[in-house]
């Protein structure tokens, strides 16, 4: 076979090897090899990335067609491999005390009616051409929130759902067996999925969405599984006092919500009760949040809530969370790490080009969504302990001399000079090469890379 490209294991670092041979064993063994194939290919695509792109990258010339079969089997297998790729974050990333799990969703542009899963969406950044709907796929994703030593908050994608809405449901009938489901049944999917997982750490899990996803119907499904939801609170959202203790000698089922309803807009213009606090919120910064906090309840979120009460110079801002015992800082600190994720999303398209790979089937579409996920968490992980003398290189742009932390691409560019580097070595071991090309070899890989 043509394909079985002797360079996808000789160019990369060898703990990216040891991680690959980690993840095969859940796919078919006749079809496996080709997975580290399609994961060198991605990292060493250039211009638009579709999967003719990745395969170009790899030398894959005569039988590519298998390599598009070959990803709809991926698409089939999602979730053993994102199992096994939270499994080795876990492994190689500090969590900390606790484990915040990112929820979100995302549109990804697509063209062609014959799209198999694509429809008409909300556009949650249409731009100045006021585009409010886009034509596609939605992605419900679950990504890792962590704190890293030096850059802050990173999150690590780790799944994604495909959601589908009713009325395309009909399109994929008799083509596989897919049924509707709600943007919010796929969160607590992800959210069930996760904390099997994170059960065998002993550590608590913590999961943080935006107010689109603080509904009943998601609440009811993760409470009963031990994890606390951090979310955006709405400012007519329908919570009473606490209910009154029980008097002695009282019959019948104690009082789970409050008779008295509390109006967050009443607690916000009211002068008095106000406190201050210090946390690490956006960019790694310490600020300062003036603040007031009570206890609730709520029946979407099933009993007591912590509720937080943010004061800023032009509007207030109100949190919560459904473990009545969780400090403001946590709170906070929690709902500022969810705007990792919306990195993530911009990260994926910018740099991975996710959403351009022009494939059809709905789990090759899968397949290649989540792949791209895959390829931002490993080079994340690969990137994790470096430095950021390593990871930037602006040496062609010696005028760009502000400080600031490596971007993903950046990561990105120094994994695929390390690539690179890796094969030069391999060739200039067996064969000596001259000082001149040398020089014009690692100008040729500088800008390759």
């Amino acid at each position: 076979m043509a394909s079985r490209n002797p360079y996808c294991v000789r160019r990369v670092p060898e703990e990216w090897s040891e991680w690959v041979e980690f993840l095969t064993p859940v796919l078919d063994s006749r079809t496996r090899w080709r997975f580290p194939i399609v994961l060198v290919g991605i990292l060493l695509a250039r211009g638009r990335r579709t999967v003719t792109t990745w395969l170009r990258a790899q030398g894959v010339l005569h039988d590519f067609d298998d390599y598009y079969y070959f990803l709809a089997s991926v698409g089939r297998k999602i979730e053993p491999l994102a199992t096994r790729i939270f499994q080795l974050v876990l492994r190689h990333v500090p969590t900390g005390t606790r484990i915040v799990l990112a929820i979100d969703d995302t549109p990804t542009q697509r063209y062609g009616p014959k799209v198999e899963g694509a429809g008409l969406h909300h556009n949650p950044t249409s731009g100045p051409d006021d585009h409010k709907f886009v034509y596609g796929h939605v992605g419900v994703t679950a990504a890792l929130a962590v704190r890293h030593r030096l850059w802050h908050t990173i999150a690590l994608p780790l799944r994604a759902l495909m959601y589908v809405k009713a009325k395309d449901i009909p399109k994929l009938e008799g083509r596989c067996d897919w049924t509707f489901r709600t943007k919010l049944e796929l969160a607590a999917e992800l959210v069930e999925w996760a904390k099997n997982i994170v059960d065998a750490s002993g550590k608590p899990l913590w999961v943080v969405a935006d107010g689109a996803y603080a509904y009943r119907s998601l609440l009811r499904k993760i409470l009963p599984l031990g994890v606390t939801f951090v979310s955006r609170l709405r400012r007519d959202a329908g919570l009473r006092s606490l209910p009154p203790p029980r008097r002695a000698g009282q019959r019948g089922a104690p009082r789970k919500y409050g008779q008295q309803k509390i109006s967050l807009a009443k607690r916000a213009a009211h002068p008095k009760g106000w406190r201050t606090i210090d946390a690490v919120l956006y960019g790694g910064r310490r600020v300062t949040k003036t603040y007031k906090t009570f206890l609730a309840t709520w029946p979407v979120g099933g009993g007591v809530i912590r509720v937080v009460i943010v004061r800023e110079s032009d509007r207030w801002e109100s949190f919560f969370s459904t473990d009545p015992d969780a400090s403001v800082e946590s709170i906070l600190e929690c709902f500022a790490d969810r705007s990792s994720i919306e990195q993530v999303f911009h990260d994926i398209k910018e740099v991975w080009g996710a959403g351009k790979q022009q494939v059809r089937n709905v789990f090759t579409n899968v397949a290649c969504f989540n792949l791209n996920l895959w390829m931002h968490t490993l080079v994340e992980v690969w990137a994790w302990n470096q430095s950021a003398k390593q990871l930037c290189d602006r040496s062609l742009s010696p005028w760009d001399a502000v400080p600031r932390r490596p971007s993903h691409a950046d990561r990105h560019n120094a994994l695929r000079r390390q690539c690179f580097e890796n094969e030069f070595s391999a060739v200039e071991q067996q064969h000596p090469i001259p000082p001149r090309i040398r020089k014009l070899l690692k100008t040729c890989l500088a800008h390759a890379a």
